[in-house]
């Protein structure tokens, strides 16, 4: 599938890998944004097929109301959906900072808000006879770290949430797809870890995995962790628990 002349649904472009995503493929495609705050004025300008639709992803009827939006704007359907959006929190169990109630939006945010939108916008999807779903993902999702227990749990049931669905929508004209991001240079990351890969590559990389039709796309250092993690599950989350990668 070539991106080009297609309506795409992308959650997250008001910074980070999805702006970059915005902007790598707002010129050519008509993108509907999903997310609190619209994306940067000049990226805007840039998308003359751009539509912000504000939305709070942690509350489920705020999701609702956003998909129903989409259906009645775009009644001949959609050809693609890139839930990109996440959060990530620091703060241990064991830190006295650590605010439970942050669980319930890291989990909405990053694993419900985008089944609900994948169960929502599957009529649009079913409409084109190509089309596609793609769920940014993380190498936490396969190897977890000590920091942050909620959002790598998110990022494993976003992977069987993805791996589930591909085998449900198998004879559909629906691909499921990944792509597995290392550590991105982005805002979420500011002051941790080093090596970094920009968000503009990483944008690059999973536009391309959509086009080859890739199921799961392993961007930079995660080819090699779940390499190790294939032959040494022991090894590779020893590597992981050293910090940030």
């Amino acid at each position: 599938m070539k991106l080009q002349n297609k309506t795409i649904v992308l959650t997250g472009a008001s910074s980070g890998v999805g702006l970059d995503l915005l902007g790598a493929l707002g010129s050519s495609n008509t993108i509907i944004n999903l997310s609190r705050h619209a994306p940067p004025e000049d990226a805007v300008q840039l998308s003359p097929g751009f539509a912000h639709v504000a939305t709070n992803l942690a509350d489920a009827a705020s999701v609702d109301r956003a998909i129903e939006a989409i259906t009645l704007s775009h009644p001949d359907g959609i050809d693609g959906l890139i839930n990109c959006a996440a959060v990530q929190f620091l703060p241990k169990f064991t830190d006295s900072d650590f605010d439970p109630a942050s669980i319930a939006t890291e989990i909405a945010i990053n694993l419900t808000s985008p089944a609900q939108l994948i169960h929502g916008l599957l009529g649009g999807l079913r409409k084109r006879s190509e089309s596609f779903v793609l769920n940014v993902n993380s190498g936490l999702g396969l190897v977890p770290k000590k920091e942050s227990a909620i959002y790598c749990t998110t990022k494993g049931g976003l992977d069987n949430l993805s791996r589930g669905l591909r085998a449900q929508l198998g004879g559909t004209s629906i691909r499921v797809q990944q792509a597995f991001l290392p550590l991105v240079d982005t805002p979420m990351t500011t002051g941790r870890g080093s090596g970094k890969l920009s968000s503009r590559d990483v944008a690059r990389q999973i536009i391309r995995g959509i086009e080859r039709g890739t199921p799961d796309n392993d961007i930079g250092k995660v080819k090699l962790l779940r390499i190790i993690n294939r032959l040494s599950p022991s090894i590779a989350n020893a590597i992981m628990q050293k910090g940030d990668s």
